[in-house]
């Protein structure tokens, strides 16, 4: 049986300066992404295409979406395979290739997942579990390139 979910976002411009977009120098790319009952986030575009550095970016938010939902599925698959994780750090990073006019597209993304487990006998399932919350991860489904994993485990 399959299940359908539906999200909602706001996205709000807040970057005009007073002259709209009469000039491409003339606004800044900030903007709120708010969604109901949770705290704003500030965001603007990369600062390679004059965007504020202080504020969180699309590309920024892709990876961390991707490192996030392959997170929250690994620890899903390690609780109902009695692999106890004390801690998890993924220091993730992605290449976006610009293209001549002016578009873009991400070439990979790769999450560098390091997790400690409570014991050395779980060190084993705990890396081979990387693969399986790949596969399950809803964002990494629903993206064209490829998403590479490094793990690594050591024991608490």
């Amino acid at each position: 049986m399959t299940k359908k979910h539906n999200y909602r976002t706001t996205v709000e411009w807040t970057g005009n300066k007073g002259k709209g977009t009469s000039g491409y120098k003339e606004f800044e790319r900030s903007h709120i992404v708010s969604i109901d009952k949770k705290p704003d986030i500030l965001c603007s575009s990369d600062p390679a295409f004059r965007g504020d550095r202080t504020k969180y970016n699309p590309e920024e938010l892709l990876l961390a979406s991707l490192s996030s939902c392959h997170m929250l599925w690994y620890l899903h698959l390690c609780s109902e395979s009695k692999i106890i994780v004390t801690e998890y750090l993924d220091n993730a990073t992605g290449i976006m290739i610009e293209t001549s006019n002016g578009s873009g597209y991400f070439l990979e993304v790769t999450l560098n997942p390091k997790v400690v487990v409570a014991e050395s006998s779980m060190m084993k399932k705990a890396v081979e579990l990387h693969k399986k919350a790949n596969e399950l991860c809803f964002i990494a489904n629903s993206v064209s390139f490829k998403v590479n994993h490094y793990p690594s485990c050591s024991i608490a």
